[in-house]
C-alpha cells in the first residue's frame, strides 16, 4: 500500500503540472485566462468546487491533529499550496500509513 500511496505522491506533482506547462506553453507564459478559465462551464466549475471543499476540509484536519496531538502540518500545508491536494494527501496518508 506504501508503494501504492509514493506513486499517487508522484502522480500528484506530475499531472497538475503537466497541465500547468502546456496551458503556459499555449499562452506563451502568461497567467492571463487562468482563473477565468476556472469556472468557464458548470462541470469545471463543479470539479473546482468538489476539490475546494475537500482541501479546505483537509486544512481544517491538519490543524485540529496539529492542537491535539502537536504534530508538524507545515511540509503539507507548503504541499497543498505549492503543488495541490493532489500530494497533500497522498503524502500525508504516507506518512502516516502505519497509524490507520
Amino acid at each position: 500500500m506504501k508503494k501504492i500511496l509514493i506513486l499517487m505522491c508522484v502522480l500528484g506533482v506530475i499531472l497538475p503540472y503537466y497541465h500547468l506547462i502546456n496551458f503556459l506553453i499555449i499562452n506563451k507564459g502568461s497567467m492571463d485566462g487562468f482563473w477565468s478559465e476556472i469556472f468557464s462551464s458548470h462541470p469545471i466549475s463543479m470539479i473546482s468546487m468538489d476539490l475546494t471543499v475537500a482541501a479546505t476540509t483537509f486544512l481544517i484536519f491538519l490543524v485540529y491533529k496539529k492542537f491535539k496531538s502537536n504534530i508538524s502540518i507545515a511540509k503539507y500545508i507548503l504541499c497543498m499550496f505549492l503543488v495541490g491536494f493532489s500530494l497533500a494527501l497522498p503524502l500525508y496518508l504516507y506518512d502516516n500509513y502505519e497509524n490507520f
